[in-house]
């Protein structure tokens, strides 16, 4: 995967921005404030057809203007893809491929595939288990439609079936033949879900602590549990068991919307034990653990964007973390940073070709 040209029109602090790029690796410098991660934030648009860093696409919109536009060539197999993401002010978003307009934009998950590194990935650790769920659809869901329609279809249901549960507490009555409807559509979901995320830990574990020891100078334990209703249970049996309760919380308490990621280091829970340093280690081991899944399962290699690369680490870290990317046929890596030198020092130890952008 290669992306050879970049053009932005009223994204975020960009009015009109291009960028042609010739290099495996890209590094954008400048001070803060001058729009370097909306650079990589672009890129990660044009792949999933939403902003990393905001979720209110609008607000992705420059001051002033009633739309924005990315415009993104990739090259995929020798075969170059155009791709356009645009939104207008009280329109829906749009995304487009080689000018063809998609009906939905989960249709287009899993054809670009990047991976973003950012000191906001603290998230992962600090946050509740939503933001842990989301990483692993994140993943699995680019190399498996199939599992990406479940979660779709089984987001939607999961919705109504507390509308209902709502109903019944404003309205003091309850209906069991039409909550059965739900949860024989709930059960029917869970199952495969489940079982594709219990496959895709037990694959991801291995690489993950694989790459966690080759970036790190200490030799640590570190480990991901994964946590969910189904382990022990019967989706069928847990919806009998929990039927007062969720009346009661007018919403569907147990089942796999609840599952987690538990991540520790040296058996203690890393959230309360780890160092700063420790954290970001285990951060991006997670991050390049999803560079390298999504790259053996499609035989492509993702773009990589590293925003902030020096926050809490140190040159030589970030050399090794380079080093690791760079083997068995690397993508492209897009780099932000506030110091020119600091930057060139780092990619100057891997012999590596690469280009500067100074905004």
């Amino acid at each position: 995967m290669f992306l050879n040209f970049l053009n932005l029109s009223f994204y975020k602090n960009f009015s009109s921005k291009k960028f042609n790029f010739k290099s495996k690796i890209n590094c954008f410098i400048g001070n803060n404030g001058v729009g370097k991660s909306n650079i990589l934030d672009s890129i990660y648009h044009l792949a999933y057809g939403k902003s990393y860093f905001n979720p209110l696409s609008f607000q992705n919109i420059n001051f002033g203007s009633n739309f924005f536009a990315i415009e993104g060539h990739f090259k995929k197999k020798e075969k170059i893809e155009k791709i356009i993401c645009g939104l207008k002010k009280g329109e829906k978003k749009i995304i487009k491929r080689n000018d063809l307009k998609y009906k939905k934009i989960y249709d287009h998950i899993g054809l670009i595939q990047t991976v973003m590194i950012s000191p906001i990935d603290q998230d992962l650790i600090s946050d509740g288990s939503f933001i842990r769920r989301k990483f692993i659809d994140s993943i699995i869901g680019q190399v498996d439609k199939i599992y990406l329609k479940n979660l779709v279809d089984y987001k939607k249901v999961i919705s109504q079936r507390n509308s209902l549960l709502k109903y019944f507490a404003i309205n003091k009555t309850f209906d069991n033949e039409t909550l059965l409807i739900y949860n024989h559509q709930l059960i029917k979901l869970n199952k495969p879900i489940f079982k594709k995320r219990k496959e895709f830990i037990s694959k991801f574990i291995k690489i993950f602590k694989e790459i966690y020891n080759d970036i790190n100078n200490k030799k640590e334990i570190v480990d991901i549990e994964y946590k969910s209703d189904l382990i022990e249970n019967n989706i069928e049996e847990i919806f009998t068991k929990n039927l007062n309760i969720d009346k009661i919380n007018q919403h569907t308490t147990n089942g796999i919307h609840k599952d987690d990621l538990i991540f520790s280091i040296e058996n203690y829970p890393i959230k309360k034990y780890g160092s700063q340093g420790q954290q970001k280690t285990f951060l991006i081991s997670l991050k390049l653990a999803k560079y390298f899944f999504l790259k053996s399962q499609t035989g492509n290699s993702p773009i990589l964007l590293f925003d902030d690369a020096f926050d809490k680490l140190d040159q030589e870290r970030v050399s090794l973390i380079i080093e690791k990317v760079k083997q068995n046929n690397f993508g492209q890596i897009f780099i932000t940073d506030t110091h020119y030198e600091r930057t060139v020092n780092a990619l100057s130890k891997n012999k590596s070709e690469y280009s500067i952008f100074e905004l």
